[in-house]
């Protein structure tokens, strides 16, 4: 499953909107390639003919100090299997397919829900991304969900047959010893708060994460096949005022882990091999896999 943040731009098509998604990913393709060619040539990774240097290196830098190069070039091959991973999924899958097709009727859908975590510092936040998701949610014509607002403190939330805001205790204490949010998501699993039936879904979200009607679609798409009972989704950033360029910039690999290696391990192995992130996390609440969601 894909879940993708876009945002529209009014100036009209341009040449890249205009191509297919199949020729961008070709050109998304050869441009990763040109980087990592040009990349190895000026860092002298690659040498060609006459730039090649041949010395012994137990003459010139004695056996401990070429041992211990040594070893410090081996410690790189530690990353090999995560970035290999990464270049194999940005490749062999299409960084940009097409509009998401829904393959049933949202009628015949499980029951969704959207499960907010917040500690409810950011009380208007919270109030208007629920309020936006809740559109999305309606324009892509889900009907069989209610969104939740697990919060340490009130976020003032209006009054609404599909919005629930479920208040930690203070004082609870999960028998895991979970903290922070695990601590929140384990409260709405217990015998009290929890209302969902085992055949029900839970699509966790952070409190400023929104949805958009293809994600919402992806969502149903994955339920209603019901071959898995996990599902993680990908998380774009800058798609609206952007605050800070430098940590919005440094966020940008997140979304190449998410694209490259997070998808190739789930699509291809059907499991975490090497990480998952807490948030676009899409569960079935069934007592095993909700226990077994609680370890990561």
């Amino acid at each position: 499953m894909v879940l993708r943040i876009y945002k529209a731009h009014p100036q009209g098509n341009s040449l890249v909107t205009m191509l297919s998604s199949r020729t961008k990913h070709i050109l998304h393709c050869l441009l990763l390639l040109t980087v990592i060619t040009v990349f190895e040539w000026c860092s002298g990774g690659v040498k060609l003919g006459d730039q090649i240097d041949y010395l012994d290196p137990w003459e010139r830098y004695g056996y401990v100090g070429c041992v211990v190069l040594y070893l410090l070039r081996l410690l790189a091959f530690l990353s090999l299997p995560q970035v290999m991973f990464n270049f194999i999924g940005l490749t062999i899958y299409n960084a940009f397919p097409d509009k998401v097709t829904l393959k049933g009727s949202p009628l015949l859908a499980p029951f969704l829900c959207i499960r907010i975590v917040t500690r409810g510092d950011y009380p208007q936040l919270v109030r208007d991304n629920v309020a936006r998701n809740m559109a999305k949610c309606t324009d892509a014509g889900l009907e069989n969900f209610i969104i939740e607002v697990v919060t340490d403190k009130s976020v003032g939330l209006s009054t609404h047959r599909r919005i629930r805001e479920v208040i930690v205790p203070p004082l609870y204490k999960p028998k895991s010893g979970a903290l922070f949010k695990a601590r929140a998501l384990q409260y709405c699993l217990e015998e009290g708060p929890n209302y969902l039936a085992d055949t029900d879904w839970i699509v966790h979200l952070d409190e400023e994460t929104l949805l958009t009607e293809n994600s919402v679609r992806g969502i149903l798409n994955f339920v209603l096949d019901g071959k898995h009972q996990f599902g993680q989704g990908l998380i774009t950033y800058a798609n609206e005022d952007v605050v800070n360029w430098v940590t919005t910039l440094a966020d940008s690999f997140r979304v190449a882990d998410d694209m490259g290696k997070l998808r190739l391990q789930f699509y291809m192995f059907h499991r975490p091999l090497f990480s998952m992130k807490g948030s676009y996390v899409v569960t079935q609440v069934s007592e095993k896999y909700t226990l077994l969601f609680t370890l990561f």
